[in-house]
């Protein structure tokens, strides 16, 4: 029961960090007064000291309580709107009150004609962007990566090669950018070289990606932020003479470095509740941070079985050989 409390607050604090709901005009209790800067009615006051005790409401928290409403779906119980205020962000939780005013109760309503999976694929645009594995399969991972990120590293050295590896050739994995360019400065540049690439040739994107996720060190003990970029731009070049790429075409991408695909890219990822990186999709479902290989593997084999397609035999894709 604790760590169910602890999550609920966390998921209160998440949501003040990415909601800014107004509240009701009418809402009765503002800080421990009503709107109009009389003491609270006594229901609001036993509403707000229910909420702020079973969810740990830190002290420095508003917690305003909305009139009863009749508006509930449920015959024996009105509707009351309860305001978490930050100060800067707001989160409205409706609850449910019994009629006598004797209980309190928080239900969570699911629409089960939506699916909340397809419903985050459909608001992910990957046209054009450059794929792994499977060309075309049911199943689709995308990841929203930060070249710079030491965690994205090391969630990009699990997929690749390891779980391409066993899901390549039933599964399609597709990079999209997402650049923590407070803490990441030349994580942009990276994001905008790469895309140059893309645009011309897929295997020069992967590459590119590939050794920066594996040598992020290199770049960042360059002593300024200008040499970051420059070698960041020379490995870039380099990538394009590997591939027979249009040099001049790709010289200009890079010196332009418009990045307007990227911040698209990042507007997009809030929109569905990324916050971090690195944050992957699995068919719609959310995996956050750089999880062990046996978790990714769980989240591929549920989406594979749900489109009905074959698991990899994981028993033989790790079995050791025999020694002759």
């Amino acid at each position: 029961m604790n760590l169910f409390r602890r999550s609920l607050l966390l998921l209160l604090i998440v949501c003040l960090g990415c909601a800014a709901q107004s509240p009701s005009p009418n809402q009765a209790a503002v800080g421990g007064r009503t709107s109009n800067g009389k003491e609270p009615d006594q229901l609001s006051q036993k509403i707000e000291r229910q909420v702020r005790s079973f969810y740990k409401v830190p002290a420095d928290l508003k917690v305003l309580v909305g009139p009863p409403s009749a508006d509930s779906d449920f015959p024996s119980y009105d509707s009351v709107i309860v305001t978490i205020d930050s100060g800067q962000k707001k989160q409205d939780l409706k609850f449910l009150l019994s009629k006598d005013h004797s209980s309190m109760m928080r239900l969570t309503k699911f629409d089960l004609s939506k699916d909340p999976y397809a419903d985050i694929m459909s608001k992910i645009d990957v046209n054009g962007r450059p794929t792994r594995g499977a060309k075309s399969s049911k199943v689709v991972v995308v990841n929203f990566d930060d070249f710079q990120c030491p965690y994205c590293s090391r969630m990009h050295q699990e997929l690749f090669p390891e779980i391409l590896k066993e899901y390549g050739d039933r599964v399609t994995f597709i990079y999209k950018d997402y650049p923590l360019v407070e803490i990441h400065p030349w994580a942009t540049h990276a994001a905008v070289d790469a895309n140059c690439l893309a645009a011309q040739n897929a295997d020069a994107y992967w590459d590119f990606a590939d050794y920066i996720h594996a040598n992020q060190r290199e770049i960042s003990n360059e002593k300024a932020p200008p040499a970051r970029f420059d070698a960041l731009d020379r490995l870039t070049i380099l990538q394009g003479q590997k591939h027979s790429m249009d040099t001049v075409k790709l010289q200009s991408c890079i010196k332009t470095q418009d990045d307007s695909a990227v911040k698209a890219s990042m507007k997009e990822a809030e929109s569905i509740g990324v916050e971090a990186t690195p944050t992957l999709f699995i068919n719609g479902e959310k995996i956050d941070g750089a999880v062990p290989p046996s978790e990714l593997r769980a989240a591929l084999d549920r989406a594979l079985r749900d489109a009905n397609l074959p698991v990899p035999d994981h028993a033989a894709a790790t079995a050791t050989p025999a020694a002759r």
